[in-house]
């Protein structure tokens, strides 16, 4: 028997466009397979910029947010010129860490051309992981309603 996949509701959602460069293909004329993992980060930093919770705010606080799980769904290729929608939804969790789900469309049909999610925690500045979430991060929680 076969289980419905049960989407994740996002608490924010952010997106933004790009439009894919020439260095971004490979010698088959498509995108990259690694350039997607950095689109999702150009959707995070639109993400980060749209709610207050950008790479350097987090820094600001004393924290640093690596990056310990990626997942990356390859549906249709981008080539050269085409303009692509990154969308990235933020994944509420009660344990000390950001998760964010994404999908990028080509603009041009609405195809998707891949899906992710990437797992972040906390770590201080002496590189050591915080089990709890920080302050600083409730209180960001509680600014956008997100329970």
């Amino acid at each position: 028997m076969r289980r419905k996949k049960v989407e994740n509701v996002a608490a924010l959602v952010d997106r933004t466009q790009i439009k894919v460069r020439f260095s971004e293909v490979d010698s088959m004329h498509i995108v990259w397979h690694g350039e997607y993992v950095r689109y999702f980060e150009d959707g995070r930093i639109s993400f980060g910029d749209k709610y207050g919770i950008g790479y350097m705010d987090v820094v600001k606080q004393g924290y640093m947010v690596p990056i310990v799980e990626l997942d990356c769904q390859f549906k249709q290729s981008l080539v050269f010129g085409d303009e692509a929608i990154i969308e990235t939804r933020y994944i509420n969790s009660p344990s000390a860490k950001i998760l964010f789900e994404y999908t990028i469309y080509r603009a041009s049909d609405g195809a998707v051309a891949a899906t992710g999610k990437s797992t972040q925690v906390f770590i201080n500045m002496d590189r050591e992981l915080e089990l709890t979430n920080p302050e600083f991060y409730l209180e960001w929680k509680k600014k956008w309603d997100i329970k």
